[in-house]
């Protein structure tokens, strides 16, 4: 399985959402909380090519942008492979 990373805040609905997801799959991912590690949030935008919103996740050396983004990819069936791959 590709690794998994996620940034996030505490307060981000989003972010909750994408991490419950990973988990009902059980993904293992490494989160990177930009509210507690704010030298870490221009890491997370030079990643993400301009993304300054959380969460912004990476399966591998792919970024898959938000919550919006990884939803749409398990609706598509398209999750799994990418995370087998």
């Amino acid at each position: 399985m590709q690794p998994v990373e996620i940034y996030t805040s505490p307060l981000c609905g989003f972010c909750h959402a994408a991490k419950r997801l990973l988990s009902q799959k059980g993904v293992n991912f490494s989160e990177i909380d930009v509210a507690r590690q704010p030298e870490r949030r221009a890491e997370m935008t030079q990643r993400a090519k301009g993304g300054r919103t959380v969460p912004q996740i990476f399966i591998g050396d792919t970024h898959v942008g938000g919550c919006d983004e990884l939803f749409a990819l398990e609706r598509a069936g398209k999750l799994d492979a990418l995370l087998a791959a």
